[in-house]
């Protein structure tokens, strides 16, 4: 980090305190990580998908603007509950897509390879189905099913996991490893 550059931490935490223009200064320095986790979401999706970059990257910024009982830890918990907004948002556009179609297709996103789903490389799990999933999966063990939002949605390696987590990284990699191999027995039923 340049000498300039304010710390996100600091800003982040000054936000929490309620100084309104710490929020301001956040914003250019988090708005290129932003923009790449919502590219890193709709690369995913289906080529015909609707919502674009831009408008995911505004709807999440507008929610976490709205974020004031937060105290934010770091600029990794930041960037994991932007992942959690971003996953919602996803998650409401294809809701309701797929109601206006009424059944008709709904909103894909591929899961990576380390999901082992299938052999075919363009295997795609249908969107509400993963949430669906997840939602499982939280009810079953939390743990796993944040750190495969964080790690999956998110695109946060397993050091920032941790750290958002407060866990090391061995228990995050162990439970990485379990809530793939439990998601991929739940979608390729």
């Amino acid at each position: 980090m340049a000498e300039n550059t304010p710390d996100i931490t600091e800003l982040l935490q000054d936000w929490s305190a309620g100084q309104r223009e710490a929020l301001d200064a956040i914003v250019p320095l988090v708005y290129d990580e932003l923009r790449r986790q919502a590219h890193h979401y709709l690369r995913r999706e289906r080529r015909e998908h609707t919502l674009q970059t831009t408008a995911l990257v505004n709807e999440a910024y507008l929610k976490l603007v709205e974020q004031n009982r937060v105290v934010w830890q770091n600029r990794a918990h930041f960037f994991g509950i932007a992942a959690n907004l971003m996953r919602r948002i996803l998650v409401d556009h294809a809701k309701t897509k797929h109601r206006v179609k009424r059944g008709g297709s709904t909103e894909n996103l591929p899961l990576e390879e380390a999901f082992y789903v299938a052999a075919a490389e363009d295997n795609e799990v249908d969107l509400l189905s993963l949430d669906k999933a997840l939602n499982e999966l939280a009810e079953i063990d939390e743990q796993q099913a944040r750190i495969v939002e964080l790690r999956y949605f998110s695109g946060l390696s397993i050091a920032e996991t941790a750290e958002v987590m407060r866990i090391s990284a061995a228990t995050v990699k162990r439970d990485w490893q379990m809530a793939k191999a439990w998601l991929h027995h739940e979608l390729s039923r």
